[in-house]
């Protein structure tokens, strides 16, 4: 059986947090990460035509509820801006040897 705290750490990257960000997340960011999601699970980023309606739907049906949740999660921190984690990202792949510095 696969150690749990593996799959936790094998999470997609491209599935960033959507919740406490102002502005708040749009519904392309939340259909975004619906579609990352769909392609992690179904190992594929383009589904046959015999899936195809399977996997869209399940992209609409994910991007729904995650829109739900957002709606319904309380934050009690104030929301973080944007741009400054978006720096804040950049300068630990940077720190990391991830990406060469520009």
């Amino acid at each position: 059986m696969p150690d749990p705290r593996r799959i936790v750490g094998g999470m997609c990257r491209n599935i960033h947090t959507l919740h406490n960000f102002e502005p708040a997340a749009s519904s392309d960011e939340v259909h975004a990460a619906a579609l990352q999601y769909v392609r992690k699970i179904a190992g594929t980023t383009k589904p046959s035509k015999a899936n195809q309606e399977a996997f869209d739907r399940a992209v609409h049906e994910i991007a729904h509820i995650t829109q739900h949740l957002l709606d319904d999660l309380v934050a009690v921190a104030p929301p973080k801006n944007r741009e400054e984690e978006a720096e804040k990202a950049r300068a630990r792949a940077i720190k990391s040897g991830r990406y060469a510095a520009a």
